[in-house]
């Protein structure tokens, strides 16, 4: 017998860290969360493993189930050629988003789940609003939950999931960009 749709909602992960806490709101909110790991923009196929990984505890521990997108580092290098030099949070960062939450938009179609969220909105270092509004744009025919899940502690309870679970914790966003960004704000140089 096949489960309904109508409660499940497909969340866009960017790690394990980022979605420990919005996995579990959503099922205290009512859904029967899914898990897309919709990662291109990583700068390794070494730092994907490793945040994918990481994902699978998390999803072994809220017992839900994982959707993993074939790697594809080329596909996110060149939908940003020529942003490469925007700062962090820029036209860059923007179209990574995009890219992403197409797929997760056009997965949760083919899956037939009408709702899709992301975990990056959890971070202090993105925007809601704007992550929100790209995500409204590009929906289609699916229905985007806006949801926060910075409010209520929502990064502070993600980080102390992550630390009790003992995953993998990165420091940087994913991209080589953000990296060059990272190592240079901390006088690293490059």
């Amino acid at each position: 017998m096949e489960q309904s749709t109508e409660n499940k909602i497909l969340i866009h992960a960017c790690c394990g860290i980022c979605s420990g806490y919005p996995i579990s709101l959503l099922k205290e909110l009512g859904y029967t969360p899914v898990v897309y790991f919709c990662n291109n923009n990583l700068d390794t196929k070494e730092e994907f493993e490793k945040r994918l990984e990481a994902q699978k505890v998390v999803c072994m521990y809220h017992w839900v189930n994982l959707i993993v997108e074939e790697y594809n580092h080329e596909e996110y290098l060149s939908a940003v050629k020529g942003l490469e030099k925007e700062p962090e949070r820029g036209k860059r960062c923007d179209v990574c988003i995009s890219q992403r939450l197409k797929k997760t938009s056009a997965k949760a179609k083919e899956l037939g789940i009408k709702k899709f969220t992301t975990s990056l909105v959890i971070s202090p270092h993105k925007s809601f609003e704007k992550i929100s509004a790209i995500a409204k744009e590009i929906a289609g025919e699916q229905e985007f939950a806006a949801i926060d899940f910075k409010k209520k502690d929502g990064f502070l309870k993600t980080n102390k999931l992550s630390k009790e679970l003992g995953i993998y914790r990165q420091n940087y966003c994913g991209c080589e960009f953000a990296k060059k960004h990272l190592l240079k704000e901390n006088g690293y140089g490059m």
